[in-house]
């Protein structure tokens, strides 16, 4: 894998951390102005090296929030208005747990049938 450059990691960090544009991010990374950076940022996010390196600092960033979002499902499945907000945090919460209710099926048998009745 080729090693990052101080402005391809600075974007990506600048990007993943702020959320911001690409063009926002070229420049905080210190790219070009206008639309030169933006270009250039673009092509350079393309790079298999720098997105490897974007997905690592998303995963690492989306693991670092799980526990306010695992939090936030909490609070809600006992303190929302709604009782419709609870239940559906309540059943989010247990299926994350390995306790999904199973899915319903239906399932259709076709084929011939005969019915004698005698009611003699």
């Amino acid at each position: 894998m080729s090693k990052l450059t101080t402005k391809q990691t600075a974007l990506v960090d600048a990007l993943v951390a702020n959320g911001c544009s690409i063009t926002e991010g070229a420049r905080l990374a210190g790219y070009a102005e206008g639309e030169s950076g933006r270009v250039t940022a673009s092509k350079t996010l393309k790079l298999p090296h720098v997105q490897a390196y974007m997905m690592q600092r998303v995963s690492e960033t989306i693991g670092l929030n799980a526990t306010k979002a695992v939090s936030k499902v909490l609070e809600l499945s006992t303190s929302a208005k709604s009782e419709y907000v609870q239940l559906e945090a309540s059943k989010d919460i247990l299926d994350r747990a390995g306790l999904k209710a199973p899915d319903k099926h239906m399932h259709l048998h076709a084929g011939d049938i005969s019915v004698n009745i005698d009611l003699s």
